[in-house]
């Protein structure tokens, strides 16, 4: 009995170690792909490193530049660009648990895959040839460097797996995540675009789901629980304004680390491409900067760009009713790789498609929606098109393509001009419905086919006043009093935003009072702390004043500090501490339409924290705010909603807030009569932000916090001049 025993045991124990090994092992065989095969061409381009690491790529066709672009990046940063390929394969979950697999979850719904399989091969062939280099450079890095490498199979890729990336990414830039994330859950809608008060649900919605607790969330953003907070500020003011120069200032809030995280380099062929700015990790040119003639940079907008439909389902589920007859629910199964510890679970999920949309079904019924920009891989071709524009009228032609589905554009160049456009691909609704609430799926009419026309999207051209910025604000505030444009002019259906941010009502106020918008008087804007005392931020300190606190002594003192603040989070007053811990909240609140905090759980969470960290409720603000990464440990300023953005953080153990993303790449651009065009950058902490390891790990970062810009080295003998290293990397 015994020995039966024991040979039962020794099986069991055969067994779980069998299935560990598979469950350990399984995921990259699966992955395996056929038929990736290597191109039949070749590559060859000169990386040269200035001072601060930023790479210089040279080649004599677009194709090399493409292939070393992918190389640089790859040296500073290859396990993020390793996350960014796991996304655009479906794959992310095997390396970041649920979390990822939320995301591969997305990847399936909006059928990225298939957007790139379907659009790609449309796209014009030298546009394709960037991609296909791009993703070889990746494969030749992956090759070279085993060592590296965080998921098996990952390599190698091709320019259409690099395409479903952009596929799957763009939409988030104006919110999807606010759509899918709470019809996952089953949980309100929020109203991105209503007024600017706390609340406000969208009409119609389906009802939050009893019991869902807040930690059960996941992020079913590429961008990951930072989504929402993306936004910029930018400037563009006409040589008449500023006395000399166009100036052109991109001033991007971005995370500082992962998907998102901007990577600054500048690129030139003998093909005409010579461009100086920043992209994303994945992308094989830059998203923002400037070439020669002229530049651009962007912010995020929020227009309502995704319509939520109600589907009828008959009894087996299968079938929606649609124009009186009943249609077949497009239905497939998915694997997402869910890595738990040592092991990877395979999770199978069902996901949906209508004639609308992707749909997703809940507790409360079945949903589709529909997006600006769905099923549109245009974007791709666009972007290499403008790195390459030569004028305005150029520039702009390109981006009437539409292709873009959303962020605006704010413009520079040497010929003076300066513009802004609120670019979105914004459906083309008809008048009547409430395309605010959840709209009947069954009515074929509510369906729009694609975006507007670019002459119906708010515009500006080398206004009167002779400036023009955005930050992440309506259009209707964006160029002074007199060059403002109505959103009278503009129909409803079109869903512009309305919102205000305290960045705009700062920028707008002190552009508007400045008699002259030179280089000094724009930095003085750029770096301003201050908050307005309006909107939320009123609300705010009118609460705070209407608090009863009779009960808590200390409470009350922690108050009446707040009463007493100078609205400025600049490091000087006792109050900046204990507003930097109050705020955010509600500005968040504010902006994404949460239920608003009660104030005084609020401040008795910011009055403990500091107490128990610092002993103190008025400790320097620049102590309690830091930047940190590696050895480097300073004092920031700027708060969640000021021009100076110190937008995110994490709280870590001594209770400091260590931020993770505010102001991110800084650009400065000139351009003077007759003269070359100029530029200076910024970065929060280097060119290599995840290799401790490189000298250019953090270099920037005492010059970020001294609100410094380093020298942009666009012209080939500046950067022989400024040279530190030089190679040329080749694909035979």
């Amino acid at each position: 009995m015994k020995k039966w025993i024991g040979r039962v045991a020794a099986a069991l124990v055969v067994i779980v170690l069998v299935a560990f090994v598979a469950l350990a092992t399984w995921e990259p065989f699966w992955a395996k792909r056929e038929g990736i095969l290597p191109p039949q061409a070749s590559y060859s381009a000169e990386i040269i490193r200035d001072e601060f690491g930023v790479p210089h790529i040279y080649g004599e066709r677009d194709r090399d530049v493409a292939y070393g672009v992918a190389i640089a990046h790859s040296e500073d940063d290859f396990a993020t660009l390793q996350d960014v390929v796991a996304m655009a394969r479906g794959r992310y979950g095997a390396i970041a648990g649920q979390d990822g697999a939320a995301i591969d979850y997305v990847y399936h719904l909006l059928d990225a895959r298939g957007t790139a399989d379907r659009h790609y091969p449309g796209l014009p062939e030298d546009t394709r040839a960037l991609f296909e280099a791009y993703a070889t450079g990746l494969n030749d890095y992956a090759e070279q460097n085993p060592d590296e490498i965080k998921l098996g199979n990952l390599f190698p890729v091709n320019g259409k797996d690099v395409a479903a990336g952009f596929a799957l990414r763009q939409p988030f830039f104006f919110g999807l995540n606010n759509v899918i994330e709470p019809l996952v859950a089953g949980e309100d809608l929020r109203a991105e675009y209503g007024p600017d008060i706390p609340g406000y649900p969208r009409e119609g919605t389906p009802a939050r789901a009893e019991g869902q607790d807040e930690a059960e969330k996941v992020a079913y953003s590429p961008f990951g629980k930072d989504a929402a907070h993306n936004g910029s500020n930018a400037f563009a003011v006409t040589p008449e304004k500023s006395g000399g120069p166009t100036i052109l200032v991109s001033n991007s809030h971005q995370p500082w680390r992962g998907g998102v995280a901007w990577y600054e380099l500048v690129v030139e062929s003998e093909e005409g491409w010579h461009y100086a700015g920043a992209n994303f990790p994945g992308s094989p040119f830059p998203f923002l900067g400037h070439n020669e003639a002229l530049g651009w940079t962007n912010t995020v907008n929020t227009p309502d760009m995704v319509d939520v439909y109600e589907l009828e389902l008959d009894e087996t589920g299968n079938r929606y009713r649609f124009g009186g007859e009943w249609r077949d629910l497009e239905t497939r199964t998915v694997t997402l790789p869910v890595k738990i510890g040592p092991i990877v679970l395979p999770i199978r999920r069902d996901v949906h498609r209508s004639v609308h949309g992707p749909v997703i079904i809940n507790d409360r019924g079945a949903f589709a929606f529909r997006y600006g920009g769905i099923d549109n891989l245009g974007q791709l071709d666009a972007y290499y098109r403008m790195n390459k524009a030569e004028s305005l009228e150029e520039w702009e032609a390109i981006l009437a393509r539409m292709d873009i589905p959303s962020t605006n554009f704010i413009y520079g160049d040497q010929e003076g001009n300066i513009a802004y456009v609120y670019n979105a691909a914004l459906p083309d609704r008809p008048e009547g419905p409430n395309w605010r609430g959840v709209l009947d799926g069954s009515d074929p009419a509510l369906v729009w086919g694609g975006p507007v026309d670019y002459e119906e999207l708010p515009r500006y051209l080398n206004p009167a006043s002779g400036w023009l910025y955005n930050a992440n604000n309506a259009p209707f505030t964006a160029a002074g009093e007199g060059s403002d444009l109505s959103p009278d002019e503009f129909a409803p259906e079109l869903g512009v935003e309305l919102k205000q941010t305290n960045r705009s009502r700062r920028a707008w106020k002190l552009m508007t009072e400045a008699e002259r918008l030179d280089r000094e008087t724009l930095e003085e804007i750029k770096y301003d702390t201050d908050y307005e005392r309006s909107g939320y931020v009123a609300n705010l300190w009118e609460d705070l004043a209407a608090l009863d606190l009779s009960d808590d002594p200390d409470l009350d003192r922690a108050r009446n500090l707040l009463l007493g603040w100078d609205f400025r989070a600049d490091n000087i007053g006792r109050a900046d501490s204990l507003a930097l811990l109050m705020i955010r909240e509600f500005m968040s609140s504010s902006y994404q339409n949460n239920p608003w905090p009660d104030v005084r759980e609020e401040l008795a969470k910011a009055v403990d924290h500091l107490e128990t960290h610092f002993g103190r409720i008025d400790p320097p603000m620049g102590d309690l705010l830091r930047l940190r990464q590696g050895e480097v440990d300073l004092p920031l300023d700027g708060g969640s909603d000021t021009l100076r953005a110190s937008t995110l953080w994490d709280v870590e153990e001594d209770g400091r807030l260590a931020v993770r993303h505010g102001d991110s790449f800084i650009q400065w651009v000139e351009w003077l009569p007759g003269e070359r065009v100029a530029s200076r950058s910024i970065q929060p902490f280097g060119a290599a932000t995840t290799k401790p390891q490189s000298p250019h790990y953090t270099d920037q970062s005492t010059l970020f916090i001294q609100h410094r810009l380093k020298p942009v080295h666009f012209w080939r003998e500046d950067v022989l001049a400024n040279a530190v290293t030089r190679k040329t990397v080749t694909h035979r």
